[in-house]
Protein backbone atom coordinates (compact mmCIF):
# COMPACT_ATOMS: atom_id res chain seq x y z
CA UNK A 1 0.00 0.00 0.00
CA UNK A 2 1.40 3.39 -1.17
CA UNK A 3 1.68 6.02 1.19
CA UNK A 4 -0.94 8.95 0.12
CA UNK A 5 0.29 11.90 -2.35
CA UNK A 6 -0.11 14.56 1.21
CA UNK A 7 2.21 12.39 3.26
CA UNK A 8 4.54 11.62 0.54
CA UNK A 9 5.27 15.32 -0.40
CA UNK A 10 5.57 16.03 3.82
CA UNK A 11 8.32 13.04 4.07
CA UNK A 12 10.23 14.90 0.66
CA UNK A 13 9.73 18.23 2.28
CA UNK A 14 11.25 17.27 5.66
CA UNK A 15 13.97 15.35 4.01
CA UNK A 16 14.87 18.81 1.58
CA UNK A 17 15.03 21.10 4.53
CA UNK A 18 17.06 18.72 6.87
CA UNK A 19 19.11 19.05 3.54
CA UNK A 20 19.46 22.90 4.33
CA UNK A 21 19.76 22.53 7.61
CA UNK A 22 22.98 19.97 6.86
CA UNK A 23 24.32 22.30 4.57
CA UNK A 24 24.26 25.20 7.03
CA UNK A 25 25.78 23.01 9.53
CA UNK A 26 28.73 21.92 7.08
CA UNK A 27 29.25 25.43 5.69
CA UNK A 28 28.29 28.31 8.13
CA UNK A 29 31.91 28.73 8.83
CA UNK A 30 33.01 30.61 12.19
CA UNK A 31 29.34 31.88 13.08
CA UNK A 32 28.86 34.89 9.70
CA UNK A 33 26.79 31.66 8.34
CA UNK A 34 26.27 31.16 4.70
CA UNK A 35 24.04 33.09 2.21
CA UNK A 36 21.01 32.45 0.47
CA UNK A 37 21.97 32.52 -2.96
CA UNK A 38 25.24 30.30 -1.96
CA UNK A 39 22.56 27.40 -0.64
CA UNK A 40 20.44 27.67 -3.63
CA UNK A 41 23.27 27.39 -5.68
CA UNK A 42 25.01 24.79 -4.41
CA UNK A 43 21.89 22.66 -3.52
CA UNK A 44 20.19 23.52 -7.22
CA UNK A 45 17.34 24.68 -5.39
CA UNK A 46 15.08 27.96 -6.26
CA UNK A 47 15.93 30.58 -3.18
CA UNK A 48 12.28 30.60 -2.53
CA UNK A 49 12.07 26.89 -1.88
CA UNK A 50 15.33 27.58 0.17
CA UNK A 51 13.24 29.89 2.50
CA UNK A 52 10.21 27.91 2.31
CA UNK A 53 12.29 25.23 3.69
CA UNK A 54 14.11 27.09 5.94
CA UNK A 55 10.71 28.79 7.52
CA UNK A 56 9.89 25.91 10.04
CA UNK A 57 13.86 25.17 11.02
CA UNK A 58 13.88 29.30 11.84
CA UNK A 59 10.32 28.80 13.93
CA UNK A 60 12.02 25.66 15.65
CA UNK A 61 15.09 27.43 16.23
CA UNK A 62 17.46 24.91 14.30
CA UNK A 63 18.44 28.09 12.13
CA UNK A 64 18.59 31.88 12.43
CA UNK A 65 18.85 34.31 9.45
CA UNK A 66 20.54 37.77 10.52
CA UNK A 67 18.26 40.53 9.92
CA UNK A 68 21.07 43.02 8.28
CA UNK A 69 22.75 40.53 5.62
CA UNK A 70 20.30 37.62 5.39
CA UNK A 71 22.88 35.19 6.15
CA UNK A 72 21.84 31.64 8.00
CA UNK A 73 23.92 30.00 11.01
CA UNK A 74 22.81 27.29 13.15
CA UNK A 75 20.39 28.33 16.02
CA UNK A 76 20.14 27.89 19.86
CA UNK A 77 17.85 24.72 19.18
CA UNK A 78 20.79 22.81 17.62
CA UNK A 79 22.33 23.10 21.03
CA UNK A 80 19.84 21.96 22.68
CA UNK A 81 19.73 18.68 20.87
CA UNK A 82 23.06 18.42 20.81
CA UNK A 83 23.15 18.69 24.41
CA UNK A 84 19.97 15.99 25.20
CA UNK A 85 21.95 13.60 22.93
CA UNK A 86 25.03 13.89 24.54
CA UNK A 87 23.49 13.58 28.15
CA UNK A 88 21.58 10.22 27.58
CA UNK A 89 24.92 8.16 26.52
CA UNK A 90 26.26 5.82 28.76
CA UNK A 91 29.67 5.24 28.94
CA UNK A 92 29.36 1.34 29.29
CA UNK A 93 26.27 1.40 26.14
CA UNK A 94 29.06 3.25 24.22
CA UNK A 95 31.73 0.74 24.94
CA UNK A 96 29.59 -2.61 25.08
CA UNK A 97 29.58 -2.92 21.42
CA UNK A 98 33.77 -1.95 20.72
CA UNK A 99 34.64 -3.88 23.86
CA UNK A 100 33.27 -6.72 22.19
CA UNK A 101 34.96 -6.47 18.85
CA UNK A 102 37.72 -5.78 21.20
CA UNK A 103 37.73 -9.01 22.71
CA UNK A 104 37.01 -11.02 19.97
CA UNK A 105 40.19 -9.63 17.89
CA UNK A 106 42.47 -10.44 20.46
CA UNK A 107 41.10 -13.11 22.06
CA UNK A 108 41.82 -11.67 25.70
CA UNK A 109 39.64 -10.94 28.95
CA UNK A 110 38.71 -7.19 27.97
CA UNK A 111 37.82 -4.46 30.73
CA UNK A 112 36.13 -1.04 30.85
CA UNK A 113 36.87 1.06 34.45
CA UNK A 114 36.00 4.47 35.73
CA UNK A 115 37.60 6.76 37.85
CA UNK A 116 37.00 7.28 41.47
CA UNK A 117 40.09 9.14 43.28
CA UNK A 118 42.42 7.17 44.06
CA UNK A 119 40.99 3.85 43.09
CA UNK A 120 39.46 2.49 39.33
CA UNK A 121 36.31 0.92 39.55
CA UNK A 122 35.04 -1.91 36.97
CA UNK A 123 32.36 -1.16 35.58
CA UNK A 124 32.36 -4.34 32.20
CA UNK A 125 33.99 -7.09 31.42
CA UNK A 126 34.34 -9.40 28.61
CA UNK A 127 36.13 -12.70 28.15
CA UNK A 128 36.82 -15.30 26.46
CA UNK A 129 35.58 -18.51 28.59
CA UNK A 130 38.15 -20.89 26.60
CA UNK A 131 40.90 -18.93 28.31
CA UNK A 132 42.20 -18.30 31.50
CA UNK A 133 39.73 -16.64 33.33
CA UNK A 134 40.54 -12.80 35.24
CA UNK A 135 40.00 -13.04 38.90
CA UNK A 136 38.21 -9.13 38.10
CA UNK A 137 34.75 -8.57 39.14
CA UNK A 138 32.45 -5.93 38.00
CA UNK A 139 32.11 -3.26 40.91
CA UNK A 140 35.32 -4.26 42.29
CA UNK A 141 38.33 -1.55 42.17
CA UNK A 142 41.91 -1.36 42.68
CA UNK A 143 44.45 1.38 43.30
CA UNK A 144 44.85 3.66 40.05
CA UNK A 145 48.67 3.66 40.85
CA UNK A 146 49.59 -0.47 39.83
CA UNK A 147 47.09 -0.67 37.42
CA UNK A 148 47.23 0.32 33.53
CA UNK A 149 43.61 1.58 33.23
CA UNK A 150 44.40 4.05 36.45
CA UNK A 151 47.71 5.01 34.46
CA UNK A 152 45.46 5.75 31.06
CA UNK A 153 43.50 8.03 33.16
CA UNK A 154 46.37 9.76 35.48
CA UNK A 155 48.06 10.34 32.63
CA UNK A 156 45.33 12.92 31.70
CA UNK A 157 44.31 14.12 34.31
CA UNK A 158 46.17 17.37 36.30
CA UNK A 159 49.15 17.09 38.82
CA UNK A 160 46.02 17.63 41.68
CA UNK A 161 44.94 14.03 41.01
CA UNK A 162 48.74 13.00 40.98
CA UNK A 163 48.61 14.09 43.84
CA UNK A 164 45.95 12.03 45.53
CA UNK A 165 46.95 8.79 44.11
CA UNK A 166 50.05 9.49 45.93
CA UNK A 167 48.69 10.89 49.10
CA UNK A 168 46.48 7.91 49.36
CA UNK A 169 50.09 5.32 49.61
CA UNK A 170 51.38 3.53 46.99
CA UNK A 171 52.00 -0.16 49.12
CA UNK A 172 54.00 -2.70 46.63
CA UNK A 173 51.34 -5.86 46.15
CA UNK A 174 54.00 -7.59 43.96
CA UNK A 175 57.73 -7.12 43.33
CA UNK A 176 56.98 -5.43 40.63
CA UNK A 177 54.44 -2.79 41.88
CA UNK A 178 55.62 1.36 40.84
CA UNK A 179 55.90 2.35 44.31
CA UNK A 180 57.94 5.61 43.67
CA UNK A 181 55.70 8.61 42.54
CA UNK A 182 58.75 10.04 40.31
CA UNK A 183 58.89 6.50 38.55
CA UNK A 184 54.96 6.84 38.02
CA UNK A 185 55.26 10.30 36.66
CA UNK A 186 57.67 9.20 34.56
CA UNK A 187 55.31 6.19 33.29
CA UNK A 188 52.23 8.65 32.58
CA UNK A 189 54.88 10.69 30.43
CA UNK A 190 55.33 7.78 28.60
CA UNK A 191 51.40 7.06 28.42
CA UNK A 192 50.83 10.79 26.91
CA UNK A 193 53.69 9.52 24.26
CA UNK A 194 52.55 6.07 22.70
CA UNK A 195 48.64 6.42 24.06
CA UNK A 196 48.45 3.19 26.13
CA UNK A 197 49.50 2.33 29.54
CA UNK A 198 50.86 -1.30 30.58
CA UNK A 199 50.41 -2.96 33.78
CA UNK A 200 53.63 -5.25 33.59
CA UNK A 201 52.75 -7.60 36.48
CA UNK A 202 52.03 -4.66 38.78
CA UNK A 203 48.91 -5.21 40.40
CA UNK A 204 48.96 -9.16 39.79
CA UNK A 205 52.19 -11.13 39.59
CA UNK A 206 51.67 -13.06 36.19
CA UNK A 207 49.03 -10.65 34.59
CA UNK A 208 50.13 -7.89 31.92
CA UNK A 209 47.69 -5.38 30.95
CA UNK A 210 47.70 -3.19 28.27
CA UNK A 211 44.97 0.13 28.51
CA UNK A 212 43.90 3.25 26.66
CA UNK A 213 41.62 6.10 27.88
CA UNK A 214 38.25 7.01 27.04
CA UNK A 215 37.32 10.79 26.68
CA UNK A 216 33.73 12.23 26.72
CA UNK A 217 32.33 14.56 24.57
CA UNK A 218 34.27 17.70 26.60
CA UNK A 219 37.89 16.10 25.54
CA UNK A 220 38.12 15.40 29.38
CA UNK A 221 39.01 11.98 30.37
CA UNK A 222 35.77 9.41 31.96
CA UNK A 223 37.28 6.18 31.63
CA UNK A 224 39.54 3.51 30.31
CA UNK A 225 38.93 -0.20 29.09
CA UNK A 226 42.26 -2.99 28.72
CA UNK A 227 43.22 -6.08 27.74
CA UNK A 228 44.69 -8.52 30.30
CA UNK A 229 45.92 -11.80 29.85
CA UNK A 230 48.78 -13.84 31.51
CA UNK A 231 52.41 -13.11 30.98
CA UNK A 232 52.70 -16.66 29.36
CA UNK A 233 50.45 -14.92 26.52
CA UNK A 234 51.09 -11.30 26.71
CA UNK A 235 54.89 -11.25 26.19
CA UNK A 236 56.61 -8.13 25.73
CA UNK A 237 56.07 -8.29 21.99
CA UNK A 238 52.54 -8.86 21.86
CA UNK A 239 51.79 -5.86 24.31
CA UNK A 240 53.02 -3.98 21.25
CA UNK A 241 51.18 -4.98 18.95
CA UNK A 242 47.84 -5.00 21.29
CA UNK A 243 48.36 -1.13 22.25
CA UNK A 244 48.06 0.22 18.86
CA UNK A 245 44.13 -2.13 18.83
CA UNK A 246 43.71 -1.00 22.17
CA UNK A 247 44.25 3.24 21.34
CA UNK A 248 41.70 2.68 18.43
CA UNK A 249 39.00 0.75 20.42
CA UNK A 250 39.38 4.07 22.71
CA UNK A 251 39.13 6.20 20.48
CA UNK A 252 36.05 4.75 19.05
CA UNK A 253 34.07 4.98 21.91
CA UNK A 254 35.68 8.35 22.69
CA UNK A 255 34.03 9.30 19.57
CA UNK A 256 30.55 7.56 20.22
CA UNK A 257 30.78 10.01 23.12
CA UNK A 258 31.31 12.78 20.69
CA UNK A 259 35.00 13.37 21.67
CA UNK A 260 37.33 15.03 19.56
CA UNK A 261 40.46 13.67 20.70
CA UNK A 262 43.09 11.90 18.11
CA UNK A 263 45.41 9.05 18.81
CA UNK A 264 47.76 11.15 20.37
CA UNK A 265 45.11 12.30 22.58
CA UNK A 266 44.71 16.08 21.35
CA UNK A 267 41.88 17.42 19.59
CA UNK A 268 40.97 17.13 16.33
CA UNK A 269 41.95 20.24 14.04
CA UNK A 270 38.79 21.68 11.76
CA UNK A 271 39.82 22.45 8.34
CA UNK A 272 39.78 25.84 9.59
CA UNK A 273 42.52 25.69 12.21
Amino acid sequence: MTAPPARRNQSSSLRRALTVLEYVRDHAGTGRGVSLTRIAEDLDVNKSTVLRLATPLIEADLLIRDRETGWFRLGHGTLRLGQAYLSSLDLRTAAAEPLRLLQHAVGETCHLVVYEPPDVVYIDKVENETNVRMGSRIGSRVPAYRTATGKAILAWLDEEAFRVVVAAGMAPVTAHTITNPERLRAELDRVRRTGYAIDDRENEPEVRCVAAPVFDHTDAVVGALSVSSLTTRMTPARVREVGPVVVRTGLDISHALGSSRTRDGNPRRSATD
